[in-house]
């Protein structure tokens, strides 16, 4: 049976904005890669760990996983909290 984990994608530390974080992804994840005899490289043989899956919502990203059989690991995103700040305060304490 096939293992995913179902998350939300964070921006990296070069993006400021969050338009294109909306999504969840359902990434399959394979058991024992192996090592390529001639370079050396990790590599395997089950080619859906090369898939990244697309969702619009949670919901439906669990729904397809239970629908295809698929044991998954839901990871939650971490709220940020956002402490608005004025330049007033700078002075004011």
């Amino acid at each position: 049976m096939k293992k995913a984990k179902i998350y939300k994608p964070s921006k990296t530390a070069m993006q400021s904005g969050i338009k294109k974080f909306d999504k969840w992804i359902i990434e399959f994840i394979t058991e024992k890669p192996g090592i390529n005899p001639l370079m050396g490289w990790e590599s395997s043989t089950d080619t859906s760990s090369e898939l990244k899956l697309e969702f619009s919502s949670k919901e439906l990203a669990i729904e397809y996983a239970k629908k295809n059989k698929i044991n998954f690991e839901l990871i939650e995103p971490k709220i940020r909290k956002i402490v608005k700040k004025s330049y007033a305060d700078n002075f004011t304490k």
